[in-house]
């Protein structure tokens, strides 16, 4: 169709009144035909369509970078974390404790061990592994380090839990008490910034790195805490049981691993 018979028809459509027409998109066949035939032939006063505004290229600037407060102060230490905590009545297992177990050891250490939570002994002394478990925990760092030849005592690591109160009849913590404890957990480690974390216990493990595998998968590998390297083994209670000998010589070598980690 021509110019003319378009305009033609166009003026047709005007008389009666019509003032907006449909029109179907070209096929790719059709729009191959009519650009061949446009470059034959250049046609004469075409119909342009209303070119359709485009949306402005200009983006709404950006939101000012908001600097949310550090989960640990700057500057802070062991002292502060305990005054902070205070009379802690955050969860539910304030409830049934007796004294809250904070965390008991050189604060400067380079080498950190966190277990889950307090026992019996622990809930009466509020000092962290002073039961059965604690002295089996004793007696492998200082043997093992004797062995090595490296001069190390108890006293000379830091030991803490996840969750600062017994829990009742020494249950696992539940995720909402790990979660509230664990913001002091957070500010122990940053506080003393050790080269390398023991987790004892899958607890501990999963609290720490975030895996969900068992203890007995988790164990001698080496995990992440901020960047800091963390050690996976057995909890000391779980190899007071007669059938865990097996269990007994991992930890051994779990625990002479991180020694020489942090100490060669």
């Amino acid at each position: 169709m021509d110019s003319d018979q378009l305009r033609k028809y166009l003026e047709f459509y005007q008389d009666l009144g019509i003032k907006t027409l449909y029109r179907r998109p070209a096929s790719p066949e059709t729009l191959a035909v009519a650009e061949t035939q446009q470059v034959a032939r250049p046609v004469e006063n075409p119909v342009r369509t209303p070119a359709v505004p485009k949306e402005s290229a200009v983006k709404p600037p950006a939101p000012a970078p908001v600097s949310l407060p550090s989960i640990a102060p700057e500057g802070d230490s062991l002292f502060q974390i305990l005054t902070d905590i205070g009379d802690c009545r955050r969860c539910r297992l304030h409830s049934g404790r007796t004294k809250l177990v904070f965390g008991v050891g050189n604060e400067h250490s380079p080498l950190v061990f966190v277990g889950e939570g307090p026992g019996a002994d622990e809930d009466a002394q509020g000092i962290p592994f002073v039961g059965r478990a604690g002295q089996l925990l004793t007696q492998m760092i200082e043997n093992t380090a004797k062995k090595e030849g490296i001069p190390l005592l108890r006293a000379d690591v830091y030991i803490c839990n996840v969750v600062k109160c017994r829990p009742p009849d020494n249950r696992t913590p539940e995720a909402d008490e790990m979660e509230i404890c664990g913001q002091f957990l957070y500010r122990q480690l940053m506080a003393i910034k050790p080269k390398a974390i023991c987790a004892l216990g899958g607890t501990a493990a999963r609290a720490l790195t975030g895996h969900k595998e068992g203890v007995t998968k988790m164990r001698g590998k080496w995990f992440q805490w901020n960047e800091i390297p963390v050690i996976v083994t057995y909890h000391p209670s779980y190899l007071l049981r007669a059938y865990n000998q097996n269990a007994k010589r991992e930890a051994w070598e779990d625990l002479k691993k991180v020694l020489h980690f942090v100490y060669d």
